[in-house]
């Protein structure tokens, strides 16, 4: 049997986190004189309650976490933060359903920016600040997670980048402490850094506050309807397009520089390959973008580079419907959905390593055919891959798609256009957020899908957010034995 004290400790000490982080939307509808705060202060009473009494229940060492645990862990909390989450959005008076809640609490958490609310311009502010709160408290457990947790379970490739101290598990626990603080006070500055560039440009501090949350969590939640299209400030959008990348960037990389490794951003081949994409993309789109209307050639810049960085790395802020421009558009955002950023940040995707990893094992298999009798090695940053990072990187391409294809099966099977289902597919599980089409388009939202579509699209958040390897593993008989 897998011992559960240690897992529901750490859940009871994060659900308890959540409960105080609930207070700062009751304290801000309280100052501005909006009844929600009381919503905010019942939720944030029974979630600090819950995550109080399991973190004294089961109180005790927590420093040898088995690889069992550290799967069952990070699914409890993901599913934990969610349910909890919710709350306040079903208690509210903006009259949305629990699984609409949960829906919007998933988007939030997984940092996927798909909403099924409306009307953002009129919402209470208490719920726009807690929507900007949980994708950021969400962007910061993904980087955590995906550079401690996530090496050490080998999921699907992410063994590539072992940070020292997580080779054993008895160091598992101490050196995830220090990392994780490091990361806490790197991305509270980038964040407030990306506030005050916000206000500065001539944002409000409410939504420059929001807006920067959602920007660094690569979330895309914002506080209007329109999103970043309802400000029309080419110096917002070139901000927000700044942020999203640094989002997108490997924070490891951010500390080394800090600390006198100079250079080490752009010496890392994956930042390079990021920023190439990012590039290929824009023109590609450039030359699929076909205006409604004469517009400079500066502000079509902008657009183009703006929406393409904002699919590319999940975030989800819309500036313009990109599926109107033109039939190319729509099978160019498409692709985009599917790549992501980089690893040990907070974008999503399948992430820019595993297509490194897969370019070179295709440049090494045609050389092989070229030079039958050469040698040729798989690289990775200069350095040998091992073939169980590329197996791992090759089933977690296998998996990520046949996960695609189920679920837009599903979602066809419930009755959605074979658009609205591709894309959303794609959308839940790369966490991206807006889709294409009428329905799920970046003109449109969620809230019109059947309450069967939102759980498994759900569900195909966690999948995405948490590497498939560590859901899928939990369905596998083979865990449970002894």
């Amino acid at each position: 049997m897998i011992e559960l004290r240690p897992i529901l400790l750490v859940a009871g000490v994060l659900l308890a986190t959540l409960g105080c982080a609930m207070m700062i939307p009751a304290l801000y509808d309280l100052t501005v004189g909006h009844e929600d705060w009381r919503i905010f202060a019942a939720s944030a009473a029974i979630t600090l309650f819950t995550g109080v009494g399991l973190a004294i229940a089961n109180r005790g060492r927590t420093e040898n976490f088995s690889i069992k645990q550290a799967f069952l862990l990070t699914n409890v909390l993901w599913l934990a933060l969610t349910a909890f989450g919710a709350l306040p959005f079903a208690w509210s008076g903006i009259g949305i359903s629990y699984t609409d809640a949960f829906f919007e609490s998933m988007s939030g958490i997984t940092t996927t920016g798909a909403t099924v609310l409306s009307g953002l311009d009129t919402m209470p502010p208490g719920i726009l600040l807690w929507r900007g709160l949980l994708q950021w408290l969400g962007g910061l457990g993904i980087i955590v997670m995906a550079i401690s947790i996530l090496p050490m379970l080998q999921v699907g490739g992410m063994q590539l980048f072992r940070v020292e101290g997580f080779e054993t598990e008895g160091k598992f626990m101490p050196r995830a402490t220090q990392i994780a603080g490091a990361l806490s006070v790197l991305y509270l500055a980038i964040t407030s850094v990306c506030a005050l560039a916000y206000y500065l440009a001539g944002m409000s501090i409410f939504d420059a506050v929001v807006h920067a949350m959602t920007t660094i969590a690569t979330g895309g939640y914002s506080t209007h309807d329109a999103s970043l299209a309802y400000f029309s400030n080419p110096v917002i959008e070139v901000l927000c397009i700044v942020f999203m990348m640094a989002g997108s960037l490997p924070f490891v990389l951010y500390l080394k520089e800090f600390r006198g490794g100079r250079g080490a951003l752009f010496a890392d081949s994956q930042v390079r390959w990021f920023f190439g994409t990012v590039a290929i993309f824009s023109v590609l789109a450039l030359i699929a973008y076909q205006p409604g209307q004469p517009e400079a050639l500066g502000q079509r810049l902008i657009t183009i580079v703006f929406n393409v960085v904002s699919i590319m790395t999940g975030t989800g802020y819309t500036t313009t419907a990109y599926d109107d421009w033109s039939a190319m558009a729509v099978v160019v955002f498409f692709v985009l959905m599917f790549i992501g950023g980089c690893s040990g940040s907070t974008s999503c995707g399948i992430k820019i390593f595993r297509f490194q990893v897969m370019f070179d094992m295709i440049r090494c298999r045609i050389q092989a055919v070229i030079y039958p009798k050469g040698v040729f090695v798989e690289r990775y940053n200069n350095a040998p891959i091992s073939d169980k990072v590329m197996s791992a990187v090759m089933a977690f391409f296998f998996l990520f798609m046949l996960c695609f294809i189920v679920i837009a099966a599903l979602l066809s099977f419930i009755g959605l256009d074979t658009v609205t289902a591709l894309s959303a597919s794609a959308s839940a599980l790369a966490n991206v957020g807006p889709g294409l089409g009428q329905i799920v388009g970046p003109a449109g939202n969620y809230a019109a899908l059947p309450d069967s579509a939102k759980w498994i699209l759900s569900f195909a958040m966690l999948l995405g957010r948490l590497e498939i390897f560590t859901v899928i593993v939990l369905f596998m008989p083979t865990y449970w034995r002894s």
